[in-house]
């Protein structure tokens, strides 16, 4: 039994990869009130597989709700089975709705860096294609210009051993993922993939950066 446990994780932990789903539509989570709905701004990140991305920035002070989807293609209307293709041009990315009277996007741009390896071209740990690539996406032109001087600031210092190749991208589109991808690591503790990948991430994210984390009341 050890044996077939070890070779059905081997399987599943090389990739974020699950069964096809029937269902392709995203029931919204529920959203805060109005009032507060007005008040949140939005951000867009691709550092790999997007399970692992979205339970990092869930665990934000300031970060309201995270979204699991796809951008930075051409292809309309692209699902999870034509995205592992690695031929729509699309990342796995997130949209994350944060309050920016508690964390900025600086903070969340800080938080992208700082928990994936931006050197790596078309991979992210385990994961291989250009849908796993890294990518900063921006909606306005300050939002570019922060990226770019960010991107500077850590080359100058070196913070990076190799080239920093994360692209810098208008936002064109937003895909939402289908909705058996949203809250993966809450609804499907146990996945191999979950445990031995996104744990492990976001176990680093949370010791590195431990000024941003919400506590157990504002989860």
């Amino acid at each position: 039994m050890k044996v077939f446990l070890f070779f059905l994780s081997a399987l599943t932990i090389n990739s974020c990869l699950i069964e096809k789903k029937d269902s392709i539509e995203i029931q919204k989570k529920e959203l805060p009130n109005d009032q507060k709905q007005k008040e949140l701004k939005k951000a867009y990140f691709a550092s790999g597989c997007f399970w692992c991305v979205e339970s990092i920035y869930e665990s934000v002070l300031g970060v309201e709700e995270v979204y699991s989807g796809y951008a930075g293609g051409k292809t309309e209307n692209p699902t999870y089975e034509k995205i592992i293709t690695g031929r729509t041009g699309h990342a796995e990315a997130v949209e994350i709705q944060y309050n920016p009277k508690v964390v900025s996007f600086e903070n969340l741009l800080e938080i992208f860096f700082g928990t994936h390896d931006p050197t790596t071209l078309n991979r992210q740990g385990p994961d291989k294609g250009s849908q796993y690539r890294s990518i900063a996406f921006y909606q306005t032109e300050k939002e570019k210009e922060t990226i770019e001087n960010y991107i500077s600031y850590l080359e100058k210092n070196k913070s990076f051993e190799n080239k920093i190749v994360t692209e810098v991208k208008a936002l064109e589109q937003f895909f939402y993922a289908e909705e058996y991808h949203q809250d993966f690591k809450n609804k499907n503790p146990y996945n191999p993939y979950i445990i031995n990948v996104s744990l492990p991430r976001l176990k680093k994210f949370q010791k590195k950066y431990s000024e941003f984390l919400k506590t157990d009341e504002e989860h």
